[in-house]
């Protein structure tokens, strides 16, 4: 028996006839939509991405000293790189991924229990107090690619798993390779610092270390190592919050320091030293022009005029500046001069009065434009 379709089906099967049948939508239906899509899509693009800050835990260190302390370890990236390929002949690329104020709890967790950990002391001349030693981790696949290469091994990058505990002998190359590391560490600073970096101990277990606390700021810096485009291993140095502060404080403290001198209150100590430095006086009795044949042909006993009476007064010259004047004579059967005018203190003198008769010229020309 046939279907009887109601009046509602049959005009729906005519006006899907009319549009072209099936479930598709009328042009100006998905122009629509698409115009809605852009402007979904343009308001998502515009919406500004802030990082999220922890007022709980505010930055202790400003943007101008993070960028000084990228600048020491990028000049330290580059100089382990030569370093690291001239002594192990391994071609590598170290550069600097990221230098962060983070907490010490962070850089803790991204090591594994069986990462090995070398603490190294800081050293710095005139500075007292006991320093927290900063934290070196390298990982064990450019460690033990170093020591193949030590070994005699070829150009090969060796690849370990996750949790590789060295042996006593890869333990003992391994603080070969680290004494490169740590030394080069001095060459790095030394555009901004007179510091040194001695190892202290080393840790095999992270967790074990108690020197820094878990919530205690400090600068994580994350350096990526490209092993010959094979494998890419990294190199992070944890520097303590406290130790930080003490280098920027010896940073800040040199630039104000001149020839071991400190610019506060330090008149009186420069003048000293000027006051006992030496300079050279001449006296002048005149000066003549000579051609060259002239002064060839000068014999002993020939007579030089110098255009000048003889009781006329000498200048005396402090280096290559006139300062006096004054007659000649004898002094304990020396020849000597008796000093009469000071010339830099007229030049001086009349500088100030020119300067006077300037100002008051130039008043009186105000004043008649004004009339």
């Amino acid at each position: 028996m046939a279907d009887v379709l109601s009046q509602s089906q049959i005009d729906a099967l005519l006006k899907s006839m009319q549009t072209g049948g099936g479930d598709e939508k009328p042009a100006e239906s998905v122009q629509d939509e698409k115009a809605a899509v852009k402007t979904k899509t343009k308001a998502e693009t515009e919406t500004v991405k802030y990082s999220k800050y922890d007022f709980y835990s505010p930055r202790k260190f400003t943007k101008d000293k993070m960028k000084i302390l990228t600048s020491v370890f990028e000049n330290y990236a580059r100089i382990i790189t030569s370093r690291v390929n001239g002594v192990f002949r391994v071609m590598t690329d170290i550069t600097v991924m990221e230098v962060q104020e983070r907490r010490y709890y962070e850089f803790v967790n991204s090591l594994k229990e069986n990462d090995m950990v070398t603490l190294v002391d800081t050293i710095m001349p005139n500075y007292s107090r006991q320093l927290v030693p900063l934290m070196m981790f390298v990982s064990p696949g450019l460690v033990i690619t170093l020591i193949d290469h030590m070994l005699g091994g070829q150009e090969e990058v060796v690849k370990v798993k996750d949790g590789y505990r060295y042996s006593d002998v890869e333990t003992a190359l391994y603080r070969r390779i680290l004494s490169y590391l740590i030394q080069a560490l001095k060459d790095g600073f030394s555009n901004h610092l007179t510091v040194e970096f001695k190892e202290q101990r080393l840790e095999d277990n992270p967790s074990m270390i108690q020197d820094v606390g878990v919530d205690e700021t400090v600068a994580i810096i994350h350096l990526n190592v490209d092993l010959a485009g094979l494998a890419v291993e990294k190199i992070r140095i944890c520097i303590p919050g406290t130790l930080l502060e003490a280098i920027f404080q010896t940073m800040d403290s040199s630039k104000r320091i001149a020839k071991g001198y400190a610019y506060e209150d330090n008149r009186e100590t420069i003048l000293d030293n000027i006051r006992q430095s030496q300079l050279p006086i001449t006296g002048q009795l005149g000066t003549v022009l000579l051609d060259v044949s002239d002064i060839y042909h000068l014999k002993v006993g020939d007579v030089i005029d110098m255009n000048k009476p003889k009781d006329k007064d000498v200048k005396l010259y402090v280096g290559r500046q006139p300062w006096f004047t004054g007659k000649m004579g004898l002094y304990k059967k020396n020849v000597a001069i008796r000093i009469s005018r000071r010339l830099y203190e007229e030049a001086v003198s009349q500088d100030g009065e020119d300067l006077l008769e300037g100002e008051s010229l130039s008043l009186e020309m105000e004043q008649a434009a004004s009339e």
